[in-house]
């Protein structure tokens, strides 16, 4: 009796394209004892009106765990049984189990015949970290089956991403062969390059990172009523003060690189001249600014350069 049970509703669901479509009715008969096969039945509640989206997003999921055992499992080899019972066919299901949630996942493990288990009590899938992949449905469904050989899953070829994919590639590789000749000039200039490493440099020497990682104050008070930019000790530091020691080895970078670079290329040597001196004491200045910041940090710290 219960063979022919199975044999009747496998053959239904092999013909279909989807797990078995439930009522009330149904979910009882086939879940009844005795049963020589294992019933897996998700309750779910899809219209739009019971605001389940939860039940929405794995409701494809299921259906690939759904059509991968009947293409991969025809001759009903593990004996089980997928279905799905929405709120709509099976408002007294939900009342006679007390659902308050929904999608609820059940395993129903047969209780006569060589596969019975000794407990016959529904087992449920837990759903709460969110929607699950057709995978992790299909591994627990198998955990809970006798040793065999089983359907794996088999997803259907997205279309829509594949033409999609391939539109992307050729719009880019078109792109690229139109704009090439304005774009390699623009990727090989070592300028471009320098400049973006000596800003790289500079943002993380001067502390970009600690900020990030410790969520530090941009700016803090003295204590007095003022405004205090430097923090004291090396393991402290404000937003403000990053930006600051940045811009600090930013003009000490640009005045070195123009003093090695662009004065001997001057041609007036009175030019020339007042350049070196000028650069020169910008130097001086940044390294005697930079000092006085670097004894804030270290009280200890005996030397200093004038004028700070």
């Amino acid at each position: 009796m219960t063979d022919n049970k199975f044999q009747h509703h496998h053959a239904k669901f092999i013909s279909g394209s989807a797990p078995l479509e439930l009522d009330d009715a149904l979910y009882e008969k086939l879940t009844a004892t005795p049963r020589d096969y294992t019933l897996a039945v998700l309750l779910t509640a899809l219209e739009a009106r019971f605001g389940c989206q939860l039940c929405r997003d794995f409701q494809p999921e299921w259906d690939v765990v759904g059509k991968s055992w009947i293409k991969g499992d025809k001759k009903g080899n593990t004996r089980l049984l997928l279905g799905t019972l929405d709120f709509a066919d099976g408002k007294g299901t939900f009342q006679k189990l007390m659902l308050q949630t929904a999608p609820i996942l059940m395993l129903f493990p047969p209780t006569s015949g060589p596969m019975a288990t000794a407990d016959a009590q529904a087992i449920r899938y837990d759903f709460t970290m969110g929607s699950q992949s057709a995978e992790q449905v299909h591994n627990w469904i198998i955990r809970h089956l006798p040793a065999g050989p089983k359907p794996p899953v088999y997803r259907p070829l997205n279309y829509v991403r594949l033409i999609t994919v391939t539109t992307a590639i050729l719009g880019l590789v078109s792109f690229f062969s139109v704009a090439s000749p304005y774009i390699i000039p623009i990727v090989q200039n070592r300028n471009l390059w320098a400049a973006i490493s000596l800003i790289t440099i500079l943002l993380f020497t001067s502390g970009h990172m600690f900020n990030h990682i410790r969520k530090v104050a941009y700016v803090a008070g003295n204590g007095k009523g003022g405004i205090s930019y430097f923090a004291g000790g090396f393991s402290n530091q404000f937003g403000l003060e990053t930006q600051i020691v940045a811009a600090m080895y930013g003009t000490l970078s640009f005045a070195t690189i123009a003093l090695a670079l662009k004065v001997p290329r001057m041609v007036d040597p009175r030019k020339q001249q007042i350049a070196v001196f000028v650069w020169g004491a910008v130097i001086f200045g940044m390294y005697s600014f930079l000092l006085s910041i670097f004894r804030i940090k270290n009280g200890g710290y005996p030397f200093y350069l004038p004028p700070f």
